[in-house]
């Protein structure tokens, strides 16, 4: 086993102090010692003179379930520094399942046709992401969107006593093979119809293992505060750990200061309350949002028809849903129609106005268009000033975030667009700290180290201390950037050296090494 002796780097340990100059020695998976520069030359040097060390990234909320069975590369994330991501978000995830077609509506990023998935279960899919090797860790929720639709299917109403009694069942199951939470996305179709009472049953469940509910609450627009209560009300109920994704609101600064003060309450009360936001300028969701269950039930050729009928289609204008609580369509941007490639990066209104259409017709006639791939168009929500982030990230509690799958430039996932992927930890560093300095570096680094850590129980990782996983970055702080754009978002980020992911170089010089080190980081 070689040493590995990261010298004379300028370390960030991650946990909020000040950074300083040492060698970091690693063996094996391992950190061993942090001493001072030039008292240990054994085994293989890296030279980090006039570079940063810091623990690697982690991304307390993604959805990279699917992606990284489809490539494990990782490539967004590991040029960014990230060793790191916590799936099963939102409700969405790929376990557990029973009906694999109604399974892809709670699922981000292109859906493989069947024979595909060969599993039903967390511990299988455990099993498969194990296979394919992915090259970061990976810690899992359970997601409540799969609970629903594997036992309600597409009915909108509450679940049943014996409906929620199999739910429980599949957590437990679930929790049982190494899942950390469990998570809800109850603005989202396939679980607006969950009442609290529901939440209570499972979050129950959860609170008893010391697990994470993290929960995209009911509301972001105009109730988004009552929402974020609904949540605190929750974990006082049952006790359980509590973490408020993407917390910001999209109504501006008073609800956003609003938000953040029911944190500060809910902290002082004892709560156990914490809460991430992701790093870009608007939301970011499928087009198909806009439509009800029961539009997406059967094969595509049934939700094309339900799409050309006109009582239908008048039903589904009078749908309440995250899109369309935007309320103005200029603020509604296509993003990857392939049916509409030539609309794609324009807003609803100036596509409706090109097609002599109204706003809403021009997004069903994408929808009917795209029905056979109806996970691929999405849309932008622009919702979202700097200065109402910059709120956000200042509060202590705050964690960035991506809300993002990983995708790679090349390879089965190059067409693939998802903003905040290539971009969420190297855009928060460069504008937050190096630009607006908003946030001091050891600060920042914290809240994407250390802070996540500790909020999932993972006293071994996210510091660059003795005896911590060797999840290490090297990067140079002058070139540490972003390069992804709105129009643009599918480009590495660049400035970082070295990554290494469980004591294995991932990237080194930068420049992927192929190796692929990552874990399923169970509970």
């Amino acid at each position: 086993m070689t040493q590995i002796t990261f010298a004379n780097a300028t370390v960030v340990d991650g946990t909020g102090a000040d950074t300083v100059n040492a060698d970091v020695l690693v063996l094996g998976d391992r950190i061993v010692d942090i001493t001072a520069p030039g008292s240990v030359h054994q085994g293989r040097v890296i030279a980090c003179e006039g570079l940063l060390l810091t623990p690697g990234f982690i991304d307390i909320h993604s959805h990279s379930d699917l992606t990284l069975l489809l490539d494990p590369r990782a490539s967004s994330a590991i040029h960014q520094g990230v060793t790191l991501e916590v799936i099963g978000n939102c409700g969405h995830g790929c376990a557990p399942m029973r009906d694999i077609a109604l399974a892809r509506i709670a699922m981000y990023g292109p859906v493989p046709r069947d024979g595909f998935f060969s599993w039903t279960t967390m511990a299988g899919y455990f099993e498969k992401l194990e296979e394919a090797r992915p090259a970061i860790n990976v810690v899992a929720l359970v997601p409540n969107g799969q609970l629903r639709l594997s036992h309600i299917g597409l009915e909108q109403r509450v679940a049943s006593s014996d409906e929620l009694k199999s739910m429980c069942r599949d957590l437990e199951v679930s929790l049982d093979a190494g899942a950390y939470g469990f998570s809800s996305g109850l603005e989202y179709v396939q679980e607006r119809a969950c009442p609290a009472e529901e939440i209570d049953a499972l979050c129950s469940i959860v609170s008893k293992r010391g697990g994470l509910y993290a929960t995209h609450v009911r509301d972001r627009d105009q109730h988004a505060v009552a929402a974020i209560d609904e949540a605190i009300a929750t974990s006082r109920r049952t006790g359980v750990r509590l973490q408020i994704s993407h917390i910001t609101p999209r109504g501006g600064m008073v609800d956003t200061e609003a938000a953040l003060s029911r944190v500060d309450k809910a902290l002082a009360e004892g709560l156990d309350v914490g809460f991430d936001m992701h790093t870009r300028l608007f939301g970011f969701t499928h087009l198909k949002n806009l439509l009800p269950m029961w539009v997406l039930e059967g094969a595509p050729g049934d939700i094309h028809r339900r799409l050309l009928d006109l009582q239908v289609l008048e039903r589904i204008q009078q749908h309440s849903n995250l899109i369309s609580a935007v309320g103005d369509w200029a603020k509604i941007v296509l993003v990857d129609s392939l049916a509409f490639e030539a609309f794609n990066g324009q807003t609803f209104d100036v596509i409706a106005a090109q097609r002599k259409v109204s706003p809403f017709e021009a997004a069903m006639d994408v929808l009917r268009s795209d029905v056979e791939h109806l996970q691929r168009p999405m849309v932008l929500l622009k919702t979202y000033s700097e200065s109402v982030l910059r709120t956000t990230y200042e509060h202590p509690h705050c964690m960035p975030g991506s809300d993002a799958t990983t995708l790679a430039p090349d390879g089965v996932l190059a067409d693939e667009k998802f903003h905040g992927a290539y971009t969420w930890a190297s855009w928060f560093l460069r504008r937050m700290v190096r630009e607006t300095k908003a946030l001091t570096l050891p600060d920042a680094i914290y809240r994407m180290t250390s802070l996540p850590a500790r909020r999932l129980g993972l006293e071994d990782r996210g510091r660059i201390a003795r005896g911590c996983h060797a999840d290490i970055v090297v990067l140079d702080w002058n070139r540490y950037s972003d390069r992804g754009t709105v129009d643009n978002p599918s480009q590495l980020a660049q400035g970082v050296e070295h990554v290494m992911v469980n004591g294995v170089f991932t990237l080194t010089n930068g420049r992927a090494t192929g190796e692929r080190a990552g874990r399923i980081v169970r509970y």
